[in-house]
């Protein structure tokens, strides 16, 4: 790396070294990487969602390959809190890249219990908060897609903690933007999006679903204007960083979503197809900032012409 290029970015008072993230639930606890890539390149690695209890997840089977993209349906399959800092955790602090720990819970009971939980361990910086998952309490509807119920789990998660607190945002709703003010409101030091877009496919042969759960959640290139346009409307709706997730697979791609407003990307099903994915989107985006004579990554985030 160039001394004369700056690829610093500050999320929520954390500062990592590049703006590029793994995206919770591709690439495992990390370790699963290690033999394949220098995880100290990254800027931070987000680990699969933890729920307070392990969980099977779905039954298979619940990954379908689609045009341009994966529709997968697993269900938040882990191994839950415990184990993952008795095992999982010690690896991770071996190396010089912060983690986030993802959290998903069936009531803010849930949350709050892994919030304080994760604020006891140095070795952790941050947790994301998935709040695309259903609300038990509630009937089964998404604390994501209500902006009470998101402003409310938030909010309760933010007095159990002082780590970086970055909310994971779903796109199923009519308007992000209100979603997003209402978790800023309540606490939150960062917004992540886009979570997958829910759909479907059926094999026209049984004429029955591919998925055993019938529905599951879309990624990959498929949804990246999708993400992109939303994450250029958060940006302009909030006072806080924004971190773009959705189809980034090559340079140009993290580039758009820099471009657009978000602070960091963090790239997941690309590391599915190619696990050095992460390492050439950050060697890509230095030699733009190279070609282009710009000296900070800073100087390129939010930088679109309207």
């Amino acid at each position: 790396m160039t001394n004369k290029i700056n690829t610093k970015v500050n999320i929520g008072g954390i500062e990592i070294k590049n703006p590029v993230l793994t995206a919770s639930g591709t690439f495992g606890y990390g370790s699963e990487f290690h033999e394949l890539i220098d995880l100290n390149m990254l800027g931070a690695i987000v680990v699969k969602g933890i729920s307070l209890l392990p969980s099977k997840g779905n039954p298979p089977p619940r990954i379908v390959e689609t045009s341009c993209g994966m529709l997968n349906a697993i269900g938040l399959e882990n191994i839950g809190i415990n184990e993952f800092v008795n095992k999982k955790l010690p690896f991770l602090t071996s190396i010089n890249t912060p983690v986030i720990v993802n959290i998903y819970g069936k009531n803010i009971d849930e949350y709050v219990a892994l919030a304080e939980i994760i604020n006891d361990f140095d070795g952790i910086s941050g947790i994301e908060v998935n709040i695309s998952c259903p609300n038990v309490k509630k009937g089964g509807i998404a604390f994501g897609v209500d902006v009470q119920s998101a402003f409310e789990v938030v909010k309760a998660v933010r007095v159990k903690t002082s780590k970086l607190l970055i909310v994971k945002l779903s796109p199923n709703v009519t308007d992000i933007s209100k979603i997003a003010v209402s978790v800023e409101k309540a606490g939150a030091d960062s917004i992540s999006l886009i979570n997958t877009i829910t759909g479907m496919a059926i094999d026209i042969n049984t004429k029955r679903p591919k998925l055993a759960n019938i529905t599951g959640g879309l990624s990959g290139p498929a949804i990246k204007p999708v993400a992109l346009k939303m994450v250029w409307e958060v940006a302009n709706s909030v006072n806080i960083p924004v971190i773009g997730i959705g189809g980034i697979v090559i340079p140009a791609d993290a580039i758009e979503f820099l471009i657009a407003g978000a602070s960091a990307i963090q790239v997941g099903t690309a590391n599915f197809i190619n696990p050095n994915a992460s390492i050439d989107i950050i060697n890509g985006i230095e030699s733009y900032l190279i070609q282009n004579n710009i000296d900070d990554v800073s100087d390129l985030i939010g930088s679109i012409k309207i």
